[in-house]
């Protein structure tokens, strides 16, 4: 009798008596090592830099579009001026044949592009041994019909400025960004997302396959995951015909943070199998964009990293037992989420410590069947939304990207890590990236020696920090990646306790430098309207979808 009564202490103590999620501390009364208690990462989809700020804070302001004018003092970035618009090397190459191109300014009527290439061998071949001369030729891809650049593989070389990215270009005016952010490797998103939250893609287990293009042989016995391959752990894998399905091994951030009984999330637009819409239900549920004239599904399986891993995945979508159980382990829902059970969480006071957020397909960004208009749409909601909250003052939001889509971006960064598969890297030479026995080779994870497939940094991406602790309109150069997120998560609530197994967090660069703690917050909220990205006195007061 004794041994049950104990027994039952142990459990009510863990908070699972029938089901109960384990209900880990209020984010605010976490110990942390800077007064940020709640990070948001909106996560969006395939940019280059270049391709959102080749000429910032400098935009062309036609008539009928919103203008921007940058504030006295603000910084330059590195981004495309004199010989790289005018003569660039993409439009002097002779190998780029009739696809030569200079780098060309699209407008909000061509907000709606085509998707270029982002494959892992495409990206470093575009890159052509450090001369970012060969875009149109390795990752271009046009529009079908008419005569301009814009319609011809030329238009991988196509920027927008800050009439179209106009939210974007305002919120680095107001608090920070960095000019010198990158992917951790080369290619596509499912790399770019695992990565994001282990800093590892070495490690794959096949789970069904018809061919061998997403994975490479690591040189150790392993694989290493370089394309989209969906993950065998998701419903939605079988029902959107995923042909090439695998697994994760090894450990992400979110072991960790369960680990120390610590609130997150990764919410998804379009998780809720169970919600119904005009566009249907369930896995193939889709939404329509105006902007890019496509329907796509609301949800994609390899876009979200959590459900490559045994310990994270929630594979039947199962929902949170209550808004209050939403970041709390021992939920049947695993800490995986629809988007919208992010705002009803924080709405109810419960706001996760670190959430990860993907809006729904139409509003990710990606080219092809999203757009920057509205991707803008969800960002500017869902930071309006945040910047009224009471917890706003301890709170930063990261943007940033998956992937590149193979957009041009004139800056390659020096080979940190690299990769010597003799039919898929191409950087520095055939079956090369990097120099063999000179550049750094991180090993597996399983602990094995250095493994190919990981050939990086990668393109170069945009990333903004939004926050009353962010620098305000400054410009930061540090050379970071992915995984500097990932170490940002480590550094501030698990005392940088790092993933391990050969993972980017132990070498990847601090975000640190984007943020001033040496004082009180000091930046106030900036309001935009969703649609023109343009400052406004009160938000709307709407919610993204």
């Amino acid at each position: 009798m004794k041994r049950v009564a104990r027994a039952l202490v142990v459990v009510l103590a863990l908070g699972l008596v029938a089901g109960r999620p384990q209900t880990a501390p209020p984010a605010d009364a976490l110990p942390t090592a800077t007064p940020i208690k709640h990070l948001v990462i909106i996560f969006d989809e395939n940019i280059s830099f270049d391709h959102y700020f080749a000429t910032y804070p400098v935009a062309q302001n036609p008539r009928g579009e919103p203008a921007f004018v940058a504030l006295p003092g603000t910084p330059g970035v590195n981004g495309l001026a004199g010989r790289l618009l005018t003569n660039n090397p993409n439009r002097t190459n002779p190998e780029n044949r009739e696809l030569a191109s200079n780098p060309f300014r699209l407008d909000r009527t061509q907000a709606a592009t085509s998707d270029q290439s982002h494959d892992y061998s495409d990206e470093q071949l575009a890159y052509d041994r450090g001369a970012a001369d060969l875009f149109p030729r390795h990752t271009g891809r046009g529009l079908p019909g008419g005569t301009s650049a814009f319609y011809t593989p030329s238009v991988v070389m196509g920027y927008y400025d800050g009439n179209t990215v106009t939210a974007l270009w305002n919120y680095a005016q107001h608090f920070a960004m960095s000019d010198n952010a990158y992917a951790d490797d080369y290619g596509p998103s499912a790399p770019g997302a695992i990565s994001l939250v282990s800093g590892q893609t070495n490690g794959f287990v096949v789970g069904k396959s018809v061919d061998s293009t997403d994975w490479v042989h690591d040189g150790q016995g392993g694989l290493t995951l370089i394309s989209d391959a969906g993950p065998s752990l998701d419903i939605c894998s079988d029902s959107l015909y995923y042909l090439n399905q695998g697994t994760m091994t090894g450990r992400n951030i979110g072991d960790l943070l369960n680990d120390a009984g610590i609130s997150w999330g990764w919410f998804q637009g379009g998780f809720d199998l169970t919600l119904r819409t005009a566009g249907g239900q369930g896995c193939g549920r889709t939404t329509a964009s105006h902007i890019a004239l496509r329907t796509s599904a609301d949800y994609i399986p390899h876009h979200e990293p959590f459900q490559y891993y045994r310990s994270t995945a929630n594979r039947l979508h199962l929902r949170p037992a209550s808004v209050s159980a939403i970041g709390q382990s021992g939920d049947p829902a695993n800490h995986q989420y629809d988007v919208r059970d992010f705002f009803a969480a924080v709405r109810a006071g419960n706001f996760p410590a670190v959430a990860f957020l993907k809006p729904q397909a139409f509003q990710d960004g990606h080219a092809g069947y999203s757009d920057p208009l509205d991707e803008q749409t969800f960002l500017v909601e869902t930071i309006n939304f945040l910047e009224q909250q009471p917890d706003w003052s301890t709170t930063a939001v990261i943007v940033l990207y998956d992937d590149s889509d193979g957009w041009y971006d004139h800056q390659m960064a020096p080979v940190g890590n690299g990769s010597f598969d003799p039919g898929r890297d191409f950087l520095t030479g055939v079956g090369a990236c990097g120099v063999r026995g000179t550049t750094p080779q991180l090993g597996g994870v399983a602990g094995t020696g250095p493994v190919n497939g990981r050939c990086g940094p990668g393109t170069r991406q945009p990333f903004l920090v939004i926050s009353p602790w962010a620098r305000p309109n400054d410009v930061d150069h540090t050379l970071i990646i992915q995984s500097s997120v990932l170490r940002f998560i480590e550094d501030n609530w698990l005392a940088s306790r790092r993933v391990g197994g050969g993972s980017y967090d132990a070498t990847a660069g601090s975000i640190e430098s984007l943020f001033d703690f040496t004082g009180p917050a000091r930046v106030a909220p900036l309001f935009l309207n969703d649609s023109l990205g343009t400052p406004v006195r009160t938000p709307s007061g709407r919610l993204p979808g």
